[in-house]
Order: structure tokens, then C-alpha cells, then sequence
């Protein structure tokens, strides 16, 4: 079964940085873009970040474009969100999501993990 485990969340104050994680099992992790969306309390999923299979490939939402940052390492199956400067309109459940397909670049209909909650507040 495919499985996408995120951890690290938590709070965080304005300014100061966090690591998300996501642990994948259960597919060739390697053949899959793999993407980060969020959803904040009483808004619907954002698209915040992307990264090809090979990690050759990174695209981010203009919202966290220059903060934040993906990477992958496919010997251990993990993906991660690198969060510089957050804002307080960074807080949200993060989510980690793998592609649809196989070297297809669709995630909205990719199986998720369950999410890790960020907030930024002071």
C-alpha cells in the first residue's frame, strides 16, 4: 500500500525556519514527482512546491518562492520542505502528495499522507 508519513510541523515564530518530512513506502519512489501542498483553516489546497523524480526539477508557488525549499533524497525515500522566514500566513496542515502516475506531473488526484499542522505565530 502506498504510504506518505509527514512529520515536523509545529510552531514556529516569524523569521525562523522548520523542516517538514515525508517518508514514503510502498511504490518506486524514485519514478515520482513528488509535491507539497497546504491547506490553511477554512481555505481550500494550495500548491505550493514540486520536485521532479530525479530532484533535477523544483518549481514553487510565488507565495513561498525564495523561503521555502524542496528536496528529495531517493535512496531513503524521503521528500522535504526546507521553510525559511515563515509568515503567519504560512500556518496551515501541510501536505505531502506523490504524483498520479509514474513520471506524470499531475497531483490532484495522487494519494496524500495525512498531513502535519505548521503554525507561525509569535
Amino acid at each position: 500500500d502506498v504510504q506518505l508519513v509527514e512529520s515536523g510541523g509545529g510552531l514556529v515564530q516569524p523569521g525562523g525556519s522548520l523542516r517538514l518530512s515525508c517518508a514514503a513506502s510502498g511504490f518506486i519512489f524514485s519514478a515520482y514527482w513528488m509535491f507539497w501542498v497546504r491547506q490553511a483553516p477554512g481555505k481550500g489546497l494550495e500548491w505550493i512546491s514540486t520536485i521532479s523524480y530525479s530532484g533535477g526539477s523544483v518549481k514553487y508557488a510565488d507565495s513561498v518562492k525564495a523561503r521555502f525549499t524542496i528536496s528529495r533524497d531517493n535512496a531513503k525515500n524521503m521528500v522535504y520542505l526546507q521553510m525559511n522566514s515563515p509568515k503567519t500566513e504560512d500556518t496551515a496542515m501541510y501536505y505531502c502528495v506523490r504524483a498520479e502516475s509514474e513520471y506524470g506531473t499531475n497531483w490532484g488526484r495522487g494519494p496524500r499522507g495525512q498531513g502535519t499542522e505548521v503554525t507561525v505565530s509569535s
